[in-house]
């Protein structure tokens, strides 16, 4: 299957799903795995993405959330847990898939914070990811910028 940004789009969504899902529950990650393969139609799904951002993020949790972590105003405890979540998926994102261009971890990221998170949450998301976007992508972001 080749990739297209919408088979991206909807792993990114169903991996958000499924961290808030892990963060929440507890279970383990193969069980919710298991468990949106067969709750959900994935066959328009980059599947593989899907699992890198689910295991990855479990997998460098430390790192994900120390990256992330030094641009709140808050703890980490005390974010909602769809900014939670989004958090860790993007910025492990931003760490380990230097073949996605910032601009659209970010922007993908800011829509699913539209669509499930609380008021406003899409406006915290863009500024902390701006934040870690500069911090680990500073080259791509300097040429960018111009």
């Amino acid at each position: 299957m080749t990739v297209t940004a919408s088979a991206r789009r909807k792993a990114r969504h169903y991996a958000m799903q499924a961290l808030y899902q892990w963060q929440m529950a507890g279970a383990s990650l193969n069980a919710i795995e298991a468990e949106f393969h067969t709750d959900n139609d994935m066959s328009k799904t980059d599947v593989a993405y899907f699992r890198e951002l689910l295991h990855g993020v479990a997998k460098n949790l430390d790192d994900v959330e120390g990256t992330y972590a030094q641009f709140l105003d808050r703890s980490v405890e005390e974010l909602d847990p769809v900014s939670r979540a989004l958090l860790r998926m993007s910025t492990y994102e931003l760490k380990s898939r230097i073949d996605v261009p910032y601009k659209v971890v970010i922007n993908e990221s800011v829509a699913l914070a539209k669509k499930f998170g609380p008021t406003d949450a899409f406006k915290f998301i863009n500024g902390i990811l701006d934040k870690v976007a500069a911090k680990e992508r500073s080259v791509e972001v300097k040429a960018d910028k111009g």
